[in-house]
């Protein structure tokens, strides 16, 4: 089989992983569309939000865990598939793998092509590439110090997403423009679905109306 074949049938099977919309499958499990309420998310926020947060920390581990395991998979597959002393086309190979999930998770073949965020997905897809692990781990981090202090999930994924990227930029801005072209195209690609994913979420919060993770609801009902 052709080495670009066997590309393509990682990424339909990435595409179809990511595809599998944990948070709406707990709702369902729990009696309730959570398309129906709060955000009408698919994501574990909203899930949390709906069902609980034990069932919304379900729902992330295994958002993150349908991004984690076919990049895996591919990481381990296509050096053997692929010359590694290519670069740029094995790096051209995984990027196409690792978009699968995410693109799955955002337009799920089995909810009509509406889905979430892809947030913990990417993160899923991120700390599976071994340049980026530990970056993402690092934006993890800054996720959980800037959502704590502001109580604000939208908050904590876009200042995480820019700090991922800036992460990136500056450590690897000697081989970015290089060797690591499509993973660097990849990143920035990151960066922008999240913020153009939060745009609700930025408008609800110039308006006062975005829910926090805890505390006090705001008056306009069961937005977040």
């Amino acid at each position: 089989m052709s080495p670009w074949l066997i590309v393509a049938a990682l990424t339909a099977g990435a595409y179809l992983c990511g595809s599998v919309p944990f948070g709406w499958l707990i709702g369902k499990m729990r009696g309730v569309d959570i398309r129906e309420h709060g955000s009408k998310n698919i994501g574990a926020t909203n899930c949390g939000r709906v069902c609980g947060w034990p069932w919304g920390i379900l729902a992330f581990l295994l958002d993150v865990a349908k991004g984690f395991g076919p990049v895996t998979a591919a990481v381990l597959l296509l050096p053997g598939v692929l010359d590694p002393s290519t670069g740029r086309a094995l790096w051209v190979a995984l990027v196409a793998v690792a978009v699968g999930p995410i693109l799955g998770h955002t337009f799920p073949v089995w909810l009509k092509f509406k889905g979430g965020k892809a947030v913990a997905t990417s993160l899923g897809v991120l700390l599976a590439l071994p340049p980026l692990w530990w970056i993402a781990l690092a934006a993890l981090g800054v996720w959980i110090v800037v959502t704590a202090a502001t109580a604000y999930v939208s908050v904590g994924s876009t200042v995480a997403a820019l700090a991922f990227g800036g992460m990136y930029g500056t450590y690897y801005r000697a081989c970015a423009l290089d060797d690591y072209l499509p993973l660097t195209v990849f990143v920035a690609a990151i960066v922008v679905l999240v913020i153009v994913r939060h745009k609700a979420n930025y408008v609800r919060l110039v308006r006062g109306e975005e829910n926090r993770v805890w505390g006090k609801r705001q008056a306009t009902g069961n937005r977040q």
